[in-house]
Formats: structure tokens, C-alpha cells, sequence
């Protein structure tokens, strides 16, 4: 029978030993909110809970949008007049919008992106807007594409777009700016009994063709509401009252980048950025011309003195300058 002499080292000694780290089991992993997807977004359509589309242009600005209180980025075709100065979105580029696309796609690790498709990159026929819906989808890495107007037409883009591209459609329907022109320009929509039965008839088709959500610009509170309760999809209203699913803003208005002296009714003005920033240009001017700026202790570089003589001389025997 063989004795042991020597206790045996308790696992709790072991643990104490100089040779192990600490490791702090009770620390608590840093949260990071996962992407969202179209299944969140019915979560929430589902349970009542009010969300938030926020247009985004650039990566910058989908930076600032990439938080959790924000459930869908768009980059709409607005940034034809907010950011590159076009007089309407007609203008506008397919190439041009997966470029802004694929710049926010960058930031964005938490919101559902969708993105404008450019007019006629869709309208033509239904091949064409399969292929720009495709490069919208694995170029701009839109996981949603938008397309204006509810017509049999575009309801059968919606449902080529979605069958043989596999990309999933936001349809957008009341004022439609693409189209402006053939509504009247930009105003309210569905004022009358037959303009609202036919955007009635346009949201239960785009909801029949297969649109994951839809976007109500411009119509009064009241058809928007109705509208919203009969679809089964999330709406998302801009200008169009309390009582649609989600409320989009334009990022450009709400901080009024612009620095625009009216802004649409429906806007609710948060800042100023547009006036801060003509304010910093200003005094950045007003530092140069002065010679304020660059500060020789704030803002500048230095080299130690000995390299220093040493490019000085080298300046004066090469080149005859003295610094």
C-alpha cells in the first residue's frame, strides 16, 4: 500500500500560482448590437414599436446614423439637390447613387440599408431593373432596393426585382419626385377622393408584388393612417402624419446643412449645421489672413535643432535660400 507523504497541491494553490494569469471570468463582454435585417424590422412592425429611417449620403453621415435607435439608413436620390447641387433627381445617376451607396455601406454595422434606384434604371423594362437592382444589391451592398410609384408597371419591376433578382423592394408611393412633373410638382397627394382611392390601390399592389415596406410621401395624415393599417408591411411616412409605422427623416434638413431659410413643413429642424459651418469657414479666413494660423506651438511640426541647421545649410548651399 503506497503512502502519500506529501499533500497533494489543492487546485485552489494551482490557481494562485504565479505561472497561471488572471483571467476575469466575471467581466462582462462589450455589447455590439447586431446588423439589423428585414426580420427585425417586421419584429418591431409587429409589436407596435414606432421606427426611424435616416437618410444618409456619404460615409460620414452614415457614421453619425449607425446607432441603435436607428433602424433603416436610406440613401435616397435626394442627395441629387442636398449634396451634389443638381436641380431635381432626374439628373441623378445610377453609377452616382452606387458609389454614395457603397460609401455608407462602409460605415453602417447596425442599421438596414436600402437605397434609391435612379430614374430610368427601372422604368424601361423589367431586365433593365433586374440588373440595376443587382448592382445596387452586390455593388452599393444595399440590402433593400427603393423604386418610386405603384402602376401595374412598376408593381411587375417589383415583382421581377424580387423573383428572378432576389433583392428585396421598398416601394414609395404619394409625392414620388421622380415624377414630379406629371403629379403637378411637389405637393400633397391623395386631396381628393379618386387621388386617394388610387393610392389605396397602389399600396395593396406594391404589397401584393412583394415589397418588404413601403415609404407614404406627402398625403394627408388621415389616408396615411388608413393606408398603414390596411398593409400588412411596415410604412414609413415623410410628410404623411403620426400614424405610419416609422417616420424618415432627411439628415441634410433636420441638422439644415444647407442652411436653407424655409424648409418643408414637415421638417423639424434639430440644428444649424449649415450656419455653424459657414461660421467656422469664416473664422479659419479670418486666422489665415491674420496669420493667427497655424499657431507656431499649436499647429506645427518641429525637428530636432541639429537636423534642422543641417536642412538649413543644405537649403542656403543648394539653393541659395535662407529659412
Amino acid at each position: 500500500m503506497f503512502r502519500i507523504n506529501k499533500p497533494a497541491t489543492s487546485i485552489l494553490q494551482i490557481c494562485k500560482s504565479t505561472s497561471f494569469k488572471t483571467r476575469m471570468y466575471s467581466a462582462q463582454p462589450e455589447f455590439k448590437p447586431k446588423k439589423k435585417t428585414i426580420l427585425d424590422i417586421n419584429k418591431k412592425h409587429s409589436a407596435g414599436d414606432k421606427m426611424v429611417m435616416i437618410t444618409a449620403h456619404d460615409y460620414p453621415s452614415a457614421k453619425a446614423a449607425n446607432q441603435n435607435t436607428v433602424d433603416i439608413v436610406l440613401v435616397g436620390d435626394s442627395l441629387a439637390m442636398t449634396i451634389l447641387g443638381y436641380e431635381n433627381t432626374l439628373e441623378l445617376k445610377l453609377d452616382e447613387m452606387i458609389h454614395h451607396s457603397k460609401a455608407v455601406s462602409r460605415a453602417l454595422s447596425i442599421p438596414y440599408l436600402v437605397s434609391d434606384l435612379t430614374f430610368g434604371s427601372y422604368n424601361k423594362s423589367n431586365d433593365i431593373a433586374i440588373d440595376s437592382a443587382i448592382r445596387m444589391h452586390s455593388e452599393g451592398h444595399a440590402d433593400c432596393v427603393k423604386l418610386e410609384g405603384g402602376n401595374p408597371f412598376i408593381c411587375d419591376r417589383v415583382r421581377h426585382i424580387i423573383g428572378c433578382g432576389g433583392v428585396s423592394v421598398c416601394g414609395h408611393i404619394g409625392l414620388t419626385p421622380q415624377s414630379s412633373s406629371s403629379l403637378g410638382g411637389f405637393r400633397v397627394q391623395g386631396k381628393s377622393l379618386s387621388a386617394a382611392t388610387s393610392l389605396i390601390e397602389q399600396a395593396l399592389n406594391l404589397e401584393l408584388a412583394g415589397c418588404s415596406l413601403i415609404v407614404l410621401e406627402a398625403m394627408p395624415e388621415f389616408l396615411a393612417a388608413g393606408i398603414t393599417k390596411l398593409l400588412n408591411v411596415p410604412t414609413f411616412g415623410i410628410g404623411a402624419g403620426r400614424f405610419t409605422s416609422g417616420q424618415i427623416a432627411v439628415s441634410p434638413d433636420i441638422a439644415n446643412f444647407s442652411n436653407l431659410p424655409n424648409l418643408p413643413k414637415f421638417v423639424n429642424n434639430y440644428e444649424n449645421l449649415g450656419s455653424r459651418l459657414s461660421d467656422a469657414i469664416e473664422k479659419f479666413s479670418s486666422d489665415v489672413t491674420q496669420g493667427s494660423y497655424p499657431h507656431q506651438t499649436k499647429h506645427v511640426y518641429n525637428v530636432d535643432p541639429r537636423i534642422k541647421d543641417e536642412i538649413r545649410s543644405f537649403f542656403i548651399k543648394q539653393y541659395n535660400i535662407e529659412i
